[in-house]
């Protein structure tokens, strides 16, 4: 097949991510595959180490420009399914379609579990898209209840983890590795530093805890990360808070944490993060947000603590960080929960599923 993701989001996260790390996946099993984004989006600077060729389009915001080009690009490569992921993108895609003679089978995808409104014209444009793809099963489930979309057109597919590139590793070899002190113990979040992930809520939790001997590790960039410095700052967090920036290693941080906690409040699918802790077998504390219980269940392979609650947070991270079986029952049975579920060859034969029933005449 010849398949073309666009995606609008200049950002780079989980949602960008996926769609390279999927690419490359469909590239590796024989297909044509590329990407459309604006020419400044990180994800035309990061598409060349994931071997995905790249386009460079306008298609940041809904403008002439954006579907003038879009359309010429279209008429002119001609590809059998054209993959949107973000709102300019994808209306641009099905306007540009809309005046094709001959357009491209049209798939969704679906990222966040931010709510869609169910007015007119979200009816009609995902009514234009042949498939329908969501992160997980609540989002599908919104999909069809808000749009009154055909279930059979709509598919759960979460994103899928290499379980050998995630996978558990000797703690004290991995902290030594990162510069990082073997003889004190870290929890961490890897996720991009946007407000929704929690990382106040996670640094309030932290001082509450009022334990020297632990340190806590920030990986990832973003726009909130001026105002976790300042709150870092407020709460004389200095000498026991690690920013390690964005990694093209994150497993490497996952295997040297002692656990990870991922308190998001808002606007998440299956996130990533939680799957490859889960992958590296660490013990978790997060929050009931977005289809993250399609992922850990509270007390087997998690622990689960209300969104925007720091105490509970500080709870639930001292308990793990107390009860050392509690600790490793979690993490092993997350493992292999992760293992059988969420794979990244599940998620490519999803998808590639998705695209040939799209593309049929």
């Amino acid at each position: 097949m010849k398949i073309l993701h666009t995606e609008a989001s200049c950002g780079w996260g989980g949602q960008e991510i996926r769609i390279l790390e999927e690419s490359r996946g469909l590239i590796q099993r024989g297909h044509q595959v590329s990407v459309a984004c604006p020419a400044h989006a990180r994800m035309t600077a990061e598409a060349p180490r994931f071997g995905v060729p790249v386009v460079p389009l306008p298609i940041e915001f809904k403008t002439v420009a954006g579907l003038r080009a879009l359309r010429r690009h279209l008429a002119e490569a001609r590809p059998g399914v054209v993959n949107t992921h973000s709102s300019a993108d994808s209306w641009l895609v099905a306007l540009a379609c809309a005046t094709l003679p001959a357009p491209p089978a049209i798939v969704r995808t679906r990222h966040i579990s931010a709510p869609v409104s169910g007015n007119f014209a979200n009816r009609w444009l995902y009514r234009q898209a042949r498939g329908v793809a969501t992160t997980g099963e609540s989002l599908r489930r919104h999909l069809l209840d808000t749009l009154g979309l055909d279930p059979e057109r709509v598919t759960s597919v979460p994103t899928g983890i290499d379980p050998e590139r995630f996978a558990p590793a000797e703690k004290a070899a991995a902290k030594v590795a990162l510069g990082l002190d073997p003889r004190q113990r870290h929890v961490g979040i890897v996720a991009t530093l946007r407000s929704w992930k929690g990382h106040l809520f996670l640094l309030d939790a932290f001082a509450q805890l009022q334990r020297p001997d632990i340190q806590l590790v920030i990986v990832g960039e973003g726009p909130m990360r001026q105002p976790i410095m300042e709150k870092i700052a407020a709460l004389g967090l200095g000498d026991r808070v690690t920013l390690a920036g964005q990694r093209t290693d994150p497993e490497r941080w996952l295997q040297a944490l002692d656990v990870f906690c991922l308190p998001s409040y808002a606007n998440e699918g299956v996130p990533q993060a939680i799957l490859q802790a889960m992958l590296c077998a660490l013990p978790i504390v997060t929050t009931p947000v977005g289809a993250i219980l399609e992922a850990v269940g509270d007390g087997d392979t998690a622990l689960v603590a209300p969104p925007k609650d720091a105490a509970a947070l500080a709870s639930a991270i001292a308990r793990l960080l107390d009860d050392a079986d509690l600790a490793g029952r979690l993490g092993s049975s997350a493992r292999r929960v992760a293992s059988a579920d969420f794979s990244r060859e599940a998620m490519l034969d999803r998808m590639e599923a998705i695209f040939q029933q799209a593309a049929r005449p």
